[in-house]
């Protein structure tokens, strides 16, 4: 019984914060025997022909401030077009892109998913690089360029931006998803840095053209999947902290909650579809960034958190000595806080303090959800955007 707490302990500490730990130490030996990676810098003259590709769906009132933002991005000029795909939309968002003869707009009346419309987009696309970013997120205006730069190296398939999230002085417990996003991207560049990102953000990430893959229309998370294919053909996936896409939190914890059910359904699917990369002799090096990061927190790391407080309770009760007892405390204080973090949030009491606890709980809860809902048929592949602020 210790063994197992102990080694479930270890599982889930690992996941979370024991992958950063060595990749932190791993990365800073890398430096001291190799030096620190050089950047490239931004060449206006040689840079690939991109094109911004942007599926959106009923955005009217995202739409117009998407379209300014996305013709005031910084590229050579002739080398860069903009594709908005508006498949489905029932309200003006085809009209109102319509106006803009410097945007191609592709536009269906049947809704189809989000993914089935960029495969219809990518038919038609001959540039050498192409860039995908949500219609309800904002780029920093030299994102493309900084992006770009980074396939001069013909090892690059893919570079992956961050995702930022708005967070104000009166945030409610969805504050954080911020903090979250933070550590993430920090991992992320140093999984770029050791060798590879696993899995891209559909919020702003970039493909070689010559290296998509269509996946299937009943991808979850088609993002995902498309950028760990090009890094399964032993192409590299880059990470660009300096390219950026901005959005607001969600609107209240209920549609965080919603939104990490759906990632956590395409978790389970992607891995499944994916099980070639579980498989350490084909790629050493991505299969143990891809179990550490992603795997063990998709699937049995929420059981493992459960089960860790339930043997430690068991060996308390045995008479487990005060290293035992210790921990309980700890884990008790910790699901205290998670609990009176969801308490004080429905009464719209705002407590910083707690926001992590309860940010890190509903995540895990809606891994076990998001489980069981893929396992039941029970989510579509369709897109159901989450309300933001």
């Amino acid at each position: 019984m210790e063994i197992l707490f102990w080694l479930s302990l270890f599982i889930v500490f690992y996941a979370f914060a024991g992958y950063g730990i060595l990749l932190f130490i791993i990365i800073k030996i890398k430096r001291k025997l190799r030096g620190t990676p050089v950047i490239p810098v931004v060449d206006m003259a040689n840079m690939p022909t991109c094109s911004l590709v942007i599926a959106a769906y009923n955005e009217e009132g995202f739409i117009a401030e998407k379209i300014k933002n996305t013709l005031e991005l910084d590229y050579p000029a002739g080398k860069l077009n903009f594709v908005f795909i508006t498949d489905g939309s029932s309200d003006r968002t085809p009209e109102m892109v319509a106006e803009y003869p410097q945007i191609r707009l592709m536009h269906s009346p049947d809704r189809r998913g989000k993914i089935a419309a960029v495969h219809r987009a990518m038919e038609t696309i001959t540039s050498e690089v192409v860039v995908f970013t949500d219609a309800n997120t904002y780029l920093n205006p030299d994102a493309l360029l900084k992006i770009c730069r980074h396939y001069a190296d013909a090892r690059v398939g893919a570079v992956a931006g961050e995702k930022r999230i708005m967070v104000d002085a009166t945030a409610d417990a969805t504050a954080g998803e911020g903090f979250y996003w933070k550590y993430e991207s920090k991992l992320k560049a140093w999984d770029a840095e050791l060798h590879s990102v696993v899995g891209a953000a559909g919020e702003l990430f970039s493909i070689r053209t010559a290296l998509y893959r269509p996946v299937s229309p009943n991808a979850i998370l088609d993002d995902f999947m498309i950028s760990l294919l090009v890094a399964e053909e032993g192409y590299r996936v880059l990470y660009e902290p300096e390219a950026y896409a901005t959005e607001t939190s969600s609107a209240d914890v209920k549609e965080e909650l919603k939104r990490k059910i759906r990632i956590a359904a395409g978790g389970i699917q992607s891995i499944i579809w994916l099980k070639s990369l579980l498989n350490p002799f084909n790629q050493p090096l991505l299969s143990f960034q891809y179990i550490s990061h992603r795997v063990l927190r998709w699937t049995v790391v929420p059981f493992l958190m459960i089960l860790a407080l339930l043997l430690n309770i068991a060996i308390v009760a045995a008479g487990g000595g005060l290293v035992y007892q210790l921990l309980l405390f700890a884990q008790a204080a910790f699901y205290l806080m998670a609990l009176a973090g969801w308490l004080l949030e429905r009464r719209e009491i705002k407590v910083k303090i707690l926001f992590i606890p309860y940010y890190f709980c509903m995540m895990n809860y809606a891994v076990i959800r998001g489980i069981f809902r893929y396992m039941a048929g029970g989510q579509s592949a369709a897109w159901e955007k989450s309300k933001r602020k």
